[in-house]
């Protein structure tokens, strides 16, 4: 019975540690696998059960398989943290108090860490690391800006976390490959403007890509503070919103709605860009705004901004947006 409700407290897996410290022997643990009630899933982790493994039965392997203070991290983490429209990652990951060390299998990585102790949720099952920290992990360990965005926006729009909690994480810290990228979108909590965002969409996508320049808009009052609103090239008739950290509630969505149809009586289009646009593919936004000011009359053509850039030159699909 006590392994019973073990195994239902664990997905169905218990570790030889644990059988042990309740009194099954060695002895009934060979003659149970021999039997084909259980099967041994890793070195001394098993399962009470035959068929597929779920996925929290996988997770609960490989946190046995840990040990003593092993929890679930970084993508796995986040999977426990946030289960809607996200897939479990192939390879599972645990983290381990620094002193231990344990080796990782096929599909299961082991992370050792000092600081475990602080960042693990405190409640949770299987235990994981708190949902601020796994989102952080995942996003240091991105290869490229998009992928580090990703669980960041992700995480604040379906509002799981705040970007004030994730600033507070990030700054504990004392290393995050995406520091400078991260930092500057949790600034736009404290300015009530996009800042950070505006002056990546004149650096990265009108400057280094040769866009006519717009003119950009005084603040003006929201419910939520003062933001910059746009920018407008009043020659062309075209307006460029970005859209800050592109977490707006649905109950205001009807604002920015009103906005655009209201710019569209007067004749002027309106472009929408986040984040990921004016960072990840700042190349493909600064194609589209080109195309969108050449269907209005501008005589040039983007240029493209280094040796990796996507534009051609030539006219291009307005509708078309997004990474190559």
């Amino acid at each position: 019975m006590e392994v019973s409700a073990l195994a239902a407290e664990q997905g169905g897996a218990v570790s030889r540690p644990q059988l042990l410290a309740i009194g099954v022997t060695q002895a009934q643990i060979e003659a149970a696998l021999l039997a084909r009630r259980w099967r041994r899933v890793l070195s001394g982790v098993y399962v009470t059960f035959t068929g597929p493994l779920p996925d929290l039965t996988r997770i609960w392997c490989a946190v046995l398989h840990g040990g003593r203070g092993a929890v679930a991290s970084h993508g796995t983490a986040l999977w426990l943290h946030d289960r809607t429209n996200l897939l479990l990652p192939s390879t599972i990951s645990v983290s381990i108090p620094h002193e231990r060390q344990v080796s990782g299998r096929p599909g299961l990585v082991v992370h050792r860490r000092r600081d475990l102790a602080r960042v693990t949720a405190a409640a949770g099952s299987p235990p994981r690391v708190r949902l601020e920290v796994a989102v952080l992990d995942v996003a240091d360990q991105a290869a490229a800006e998009e992928a580090a965005l990703d669980p960041v926006l992700r995480a604040i729009q379906r509002r799981l976390t705040t970007a004030d909690r994730l600033r507070l994480e990030l700054s504990s810290r004392g290393r995050h490959r995406w520091r400078g990228l991260l930092g500057e979108m949790f600034t736009e909590v404290d300015d009530g403007v996009t800042t950070p965002l505006e002056r990546r969409y004149v650096r990265d996508v009108e400057r280094a890509h040769g866009l006519p320049v717009a003119e950009r808009n005084r603040t003006e009052p929201t419910r939520r503070g003062n933001r910059y609103r746009d920018n407008r090239y009043v020659d062309f008739g075209l307006l460029v919103e970005l859209d800050g950290l592109e977490a707006h509630p649905p109950e205001e969505r009807h604002l920015d709605r009103a906005r655009d149809n209201a710019t569209a009586v007067t004749g002027q289009g309106t472009l929408r860009y986040g984040w990921r646009d004016v960072t990840a593919w700042r190349c493909a936004t600064a194609e589209q705004v080109g195309t969108a000011l050449q269907v209005r009359g501008w005589r040039g053509a983007p240029r493209r901004c280094g040796p990796a850039c996507r534009i051609t030159g030539e006219r291009v699909d307005p509708y078309r947006l997004g990474p190559v």
